[in-house]
């Protein structure tokens, strides 16, 4: 009796390219530095290219310094904005209402009508008016140039604003005949009350071809990269307070990385995975966040297939340039200033040319001296953003012919939804795994 074999799907091959090196953090201590040499390196090169654009946007306004406005003379200046927020948290607030009967209150949102913009450079600082630059849009760290003139009171009246825009791109591969997909990931929280081990399991399992017929089967096998982008495993709060652990507390607390290594083991098996640190995994808290150590990966660690990645990551697959964060960057712009959608946010940081600009004034930060590490010098063509609230994306278009896919990556704890995208035409879907049982 002849038995019929069923089709076999071989995997996609991809190139990678690991672009991660201006993020580590290697030989670099902190001996007392203080943040002014990131916002001066920051300005610096910022300036350079802003410098470059005036002319073809204002070709017939001087440039000047702040120290250098007349009254009434229109000009360009180039500085980077601070934004007087009323009711931005301060520490010192914080201390004295622990001590009262007034509950803190913390708002999602620290926006306030007063609020009111400056620009700084290093020869001084000017207050900014008219309704040319607002502030609901802008945040402190942004480097942009500005058309006006100065009035009697003294401030800098705006009438135009220049940014720096999309950076340039490397050219997109036009030899991509073939559908190959990386898939990413975000807010996987195990150990939480809200991960289900079922929905990533079933996740693991359409990754490396494991579920469903032979069709999905052939769909998994275009799978070539999975990225986990933060907040992979989440601890229970009381047992992070700096006392020593009991050993049955220390065990409680490896299990969710005991748990992530068993299904990591099984995605690096058969497709390159990259997993990058978030807010709740144990890395540092300042970005760029560090690898995991690979110690805490024991069964994966052995697979040239896995690596563990900073936060932000950039890499290539077969010439597509990839960057991401793990979401603490959009989600502090979120705090000080106000969009529509998080893709909004997404979006500014692009034509802002930088990652986290509020970042080290609100978000934390390491004290580089020499550079930035968070400038976008070459523009990406897929950019995404781990642990959403939900799934978007957006393709945007740029002057000289960029062209971006920003995707917002949704919690995978929460929705149950990893994204894929097509590198072949720069295309995405969900992958949704519910585990409800419907009736």
């Amino acid at each position: 009796m002849e038995i019929d074999s069923e089709k076999i799907h071989e995997r996609k091959q991809s190139e990678y390219n690991y672009l991660d090196e201006r993020f580590e953090i290697h030989k670099e201590m902190y001996r007392g530095q203080q943040y002014s040499q990131i916002y001066f390196a920051r300005l610096h090169l910022m300036r350079t290219l802003l410098y470059s654009l005036a002319p073809t946007w204002k070709p017939h306004l001087p440039v000047c310094k702040v120290l250098g406005l007349e009254e009434g003379k229109d000009c360009i200046i180039v500085g980077t904005l601070f934004k007087h927020m009323k009711l931005k948290p301060c520490v010192l607030d914080e201390y004295s209402k622990e001590r009262s009967v007034t509950p803190l209150v913390k708002p999602h949102n620290f926006m306030h009508p007063d609020d009111n913009l400056i620009l700084e450079d290093e020869s001084g600082r000017v207050k900014l008016g008219g309704s040319a630059l607002s502030p609901a849009i802008y945040v402190t760290g942004v480097v942009v140039a500005l058309h006006g003139k100065e009035t009697s009171a003294g401030e800098f009246f705006v009438e135009d604003v220049l940014e720096a825009g999309l950076p340039p791109q490397i050219e997109r591969p036009i030899d991509l005949q073939e559908d190959k997909y990386v898939v990413l990931l975000s807010g996987l929280c195990i150990g939480s009350k809200s991960a289900n081990p079922l929905q990533f399991q079933l996740l693991v399992d359409h990754i490396t071809g494991h579920l469903g017929d032979e069709e999905e089967q052939g769909l998994a096998a275009q799978i070539v990269h999975v990225v986990i982008a933060g907040n992979s495993v989440e601890f229970p709060r009381k047992l992070i307070n700096g006392q020593n652990l009991a050993s049955k507390d220390q065990s409680t607390l490896y299990e969710p990385i005991k748990e992530l290594d068993i299904m990591l083991n099984q995605i690096a098996a058969g497709v390159s995975v990259d997993i990058m640190p978030g807010l709740n995994d144990p890395a540092n808290f300042a970005l760029p966040q560090q690898p995991l150590n690979r110690c805490l990966f024991p069964g994966s660690a052995p697979y040239n297939t896995f690596r563990s990645c900073t936060n932000p990551h950039s890499f290539d697959v077969d010439n597509i340039r990839f960057l991401g964060t793990s979401g603490q960057n959009i989600d502090d712009l979120d705090k000080y200033s106000e969009a529509e959608s998080k893709l909004d946010f997404v979006e500014r940081t692009l034509r802002w040319r930088h990652l986290a600009p509020t970042a080290p004034n609100t978000l934390g930060c390491y004290p580089f001296t020499d550079r930035d590490p968070f400038l976008i010098e070459t523009c990406p063509h897929v950019y995404f953003v781990g642990n959403q609230d939900k799934y978007d994306n957006r393709l945007v278009k740029g002057s000289e012919g960029q062209l971006v896919r920003l995707i917002c990556i949704p919690k995978f704890c929460e929705t149950g939804i990893a994204v894929a995208v097509n590198i072949k035409n720069l295309e995405c879907h969900t992958l949704s795994f519910s585990t409800q049982v419907r009736i």
